[in-house]
């Protein structure tokens, strides 16, 4: 049979629809509903947003990640179950959220002491054995992990002076329940369990003298410190580990390059987290110095060491409470120990 030119050119611009168009479908599958524990507005979840907005112009629009604020779709500590169920798609939250289904969690989320600098917990979750304890204990649950990221080494905050563990001993403060509470309770302090929109008050009718609350600026802002005028900085206590995490079968169902999109991204997304809060605590660093009317203390190496030992003790009893505490532990001292942390 003969075929015209004409007809040749009509059957070759049908196929090439053809093939065209499940290439056009494929382009709005992966769309990522992702719940931040972080409230609209605030610096880190600005970043989130930007790091949204990256990820669709590096997959060529391939992935659509919409970013909501906490409680936006579920309360912030019920993420990890709207994910397993697909109510929401993804989370960038506070692994020790998470701690009352296994204390694991909580011991990976913020080892107390373990961290002096952002730098050094993500060197532990890329190349340490974090990332994979962090899937071995989130794929039972229908979540992947794919990254972590950190808002950096929050500054404390206090009304007294404070320069060193000793200053601790009957200090009245503010901590959340876990780790941060046991540790300074061994530490010889009263903490409580105070949410951080009562912060400011309490410290201000001298219910707590001091109180782990965030990053320096951010205290800065919330006007901390005109009422606790003798914040540590760099802190010495607390640095939360923020998981990027995402519904299981959806990341499975996704190509090789999309999926490597997503973790090149987050490395990016904690870089990016990090420089710009630390930028800004330095800012409101030197411009308390430059105003006066605040002391900054800075605990000495010996000090911060001697509160990392009472942290490395609650450890231990943190670990003996599930199996999966007990592999975070031992993958967590072997890591410090070898690059002479502790």
């Amino acid at each position: 049979m003969t075929m015209t030119f004409k007809s040749l050119a009509g059957a070759t611009l049908a196929a090439s629809l053809m093939m065209a168009a499940p290439l056009a479908a494929k382009a709005q599958d992966f769309t990522l509903k992702v719940q931040s524990s972080d409230a609209s507005g605030v610096p880190n979840f600005v970043i989130e947003q930007e790091w949204a907005a990256r990820v669709g112009k590096m997959s060529g629009g391939r992935i659509a990640v919409e970013m909501l604020p906490v409680n936006s779709v579920v309360e912030h500590a019920e993420t990890q179950d709207a994910i397993a169920a697909g109510i929401i798609d993804g989370h960038i939250t506070d692994t020790s959220y998470f701690t009352g289904k296994d204390p694991a969690f909580g011991l990976i989320a913020n080892p107390v002491g373990a961290w002096s600098a952002p730098s050094e917990m993500l060197r532990f979750v890329e190349y340490g054995g974090g990332k994979e304890l962090m899937n071995e204990m989130l794929e039972p649950y229908g979540l992947h992990f794919i990254g972590a990221v950190t808002p950096g080494l929050e500054a404390f905050v206090s009304s007294v002076p404070l320069d060193g563990v000793a200053d601790l001993k009957g200090l009245k403060m503010r901590a959340p329940e876990g780790m941060v509470q046991e540790v300074f309770a061994a530490a010889g302090a009263s903490p409580v369990n105070i949410p951080q929109s009562e912060v400011f008050t309490s410290l201000d009718k001298k219910v707590i003298d001091a109180a782990d609350a965030t990053v320096f600026s951010t205290n800065q802002a919330m006007g901390l410190h005109d009422v606790a005028k003798h914040p540590v900085y760099p802190g010495f206590h607390s640095m939360p580990m923020l998981e990027v995490s995402v519904n299981k079968t959806k990341w499975d169902s996704m190509p090789d390059d999309l999926k490597a999109i997503l973790e090149v991204s987050v490395r990016d997304l904690a870089r990016d987290m990090e420089a710009q809060l630390a930028m800004k605590d330095m800012e409101a660093v030197a411009k308390a110095r430059a105003e006066g009317g605040v002391t900054i203390h800075n605990w000495s190496a010996e000090e911060r060491n001697k509160f990392r030992k009472i942290a490395t003790g609650q450890w231990e009893k943190v670990a003996a409470r599930s199996e999966n505490a007990q592999k975070v532990y031992d993958t967590l001292v072997k890591y410090l120990t070898a690059q002479g942390m502790i």
